[in-house]
């Protein structure tokens, strides 16, 4: 049949080095699944970043926001502006732009050795922890409710 035929020309690679356009491939076609299935099409990516005179990224967070949520995906800050307020900054920058696009709740994770007291002390709740990730820590997982009523539908 087709498909036999088609198991013929195709090959998998495995690598740990890949072009970024072919994971961001990869996403937007989930991403089309996803607003298939749903018919919810509002996703929109958000990049919030701190620079210096150089414009060289020293702390910076990227997620998106999609169905009335907004899932951060990466909140570093550089070492050399650490303690300082903008981790706080950059989280409270998302959920605001987040709230401007309708999202009523934020959804991350995190390490038991990078930040879960920072998030709960910013309005997060775990929801959920997996023991042993890496050996010996967690990796923890939060919401929190950005007080936007829900949409009449």
């Amino acid at each position: 049949g087709l498909h036999g035929s088609r198991r013929d020309t195709l090959h998998l690679t495995v690598s740990a080095v890949f072009d970024h356009a072919d994971a961001t491939l990869l996403d937007e076609r989930i991403y089309d699944f996803n607003v298939e299935r749903t018919g919810i099409a509002d996703g929109r990516r958000l990049g919030i970043f701190l620079r210096d005179e150089g414009n060289a990224i020293v702390a910076g967070l990227h997620g998106w926001t999609w169905a009335g949520w907004l899932e951060i995906k990466a909140l570093w800050v550089g070492p050399e502006v650490r303690g300082i307020g903008y981790g706080k900054d950059l989280l409270a920058a998302s959920e605001t732009e987040a709230k401007s696009r309708g999202c009523r709740i934020a959804l991350l994770d995190t390490h038991s050795f990078q930040a879960p007291g920072f998030y709960e002390s910013a309005g997060y709740r775990e929801v959920a922890s997996i023991d042993g990730y890496p050996s010996g820590s967690k990796r923890h997982y939060f919401v929190k409710d950005l007080g936007v009523p829900d949409r009449v539908r």
